[in-house]
């Protein structure tokens, strides 16, 4: 009876321990994908907060980019995932426009997911070469409105956060642009500076070497108020009223992770954002670092959702 008795105190043991075990969170090494190339902007900010993470939660933080359809192959595993907490991702500004342009997703861009926190925001530079005839935007929105649809501005791409920041400037300041498409890279650098477009808005990583070369000035910066790693450059907010456009990373996991899980990471993404090694490696390539509340970044996401929405429509640019 002894034996018996141990026997079943035993084995109510192993299964308490082996409970508690699993409850444990995290057990196993955490995936940390993005949908962008190996090196690009998402990786490097994913990279640089990785080892943080892994370092508080007691396991390895793998970062994975699985590229393809903008960004939308790698939400929709996310958003498709376990929610175990296992499969984490770095959101960008594209999830926003990708949610405003395509008729439809294979996920919901704000309710099949869970947001956990934003890690930064950073803003896109308006510039001109530097013998250019415009000396400021105000110079740019004057004479586009004297003459219409002759003044031609660079983005990476029909739908692109840099084409709806062009096509946002020309609703606001009540002009018609011509937007020139291209794929990226220092494809509309070359054509700037060759003359054959008149204005540039991309990002702080392709303008500020040219910037810093002189090759060419830049008119103005699409954050509400003046940026400080582009020291001399003033909002257009100033010009053209109510003018915003950031783009953003933040992290975020699949619906339905348990929520003590969810107010771990959070808690361990915030932590990471405000270690120095962290903080001075985003803001030395042109960050404002920031966290957030998951409540914070879904609401956010869901106003710039809204907010390019109203931007397609205005500028009839077609749904994909």
């Amino acid at each position: 009876m002894r034996l018996t008795a141990f026997a079943a105190l035993a084995a109510a043991l192993a299964i308490s321990t082996g409970a508690a075990a699993q409850d444990k969170y995290p057990s196993r090494p955490i995936t940390l994908s993005h949908g962008f190339g190996a090196g690009g902007n998402s990786d490097t900010v994913a990279r640089i907060i990785a080892p943080v993470l892994a370092e508080r939660l007691g396991q390895q933080v793998v970062v994975e980019p699985r590229v393809g359809a903008g960004g939308n192959l790698a939400t929709d595993r996310v958003a498709k995932a376990a929610p175990d907490g296992y499969n984490l991702i770095v959101l960008t500004g594209g999830h926003a426009v990708s949610g405003a342009l395509y008729k439809a997703l294979p996920f919901h861009p704000v309710d099949d997911l869970q947001m956990l926190s934003t890690l930064i925001y950073f803003p896109f530079v308006i510039s001109v070469r530097k013998d250019h005839r415009f000396q400021s935007l105000a110079d740019l929105v004057a004479e586009a409105k004297a003459k219409p649809k002759t003044i031609t501005y660079s983005s990476v791409g029909v739908g692109s956060t840099q084409h709806l920041a062009g096509e946002l400037l020309a609703s606001l300041a009540g002009i018609e642009l011509v937007h020139v498409p291209y794929r990226g890279g220092q494809a509309p650098v070359t054509d700037l500076l060759g003359g054959r477009i008149d204005v540039m808005i991309d990002t702080l990583t392709v303008t500020r070497p040219q910037l810093q070369a002189g090759t060419i000035r830049g008119l103005a910066v699409t954050s509400p108020a003046a940026w400080p790693s582009l020291p001399g450059i003033s909002p257009a907010s100033q010009t053209v009223k109510d003018y915003d456009v950031r783009s953003w990373m933040g992290i975020a996991t699949t619906k339905g992770v348990p929520e003590p899980i969810v107010r771990q990471l959070n808690a361990e993404i915030l932590y990471a954002l405000k270690q120095p090694q962290v903080r001075d490696k985003l803001e030395g390539i042109g960050n404002e670092v920031r966290g957030s509340t998951p409540d914070e970044m879904r609401n956010w996401i869901a106003g710039e959702i809204a907010k390019w929405r109203k931007v397609i429509d205005d500028a009839k640019v077609e749904r994909q």
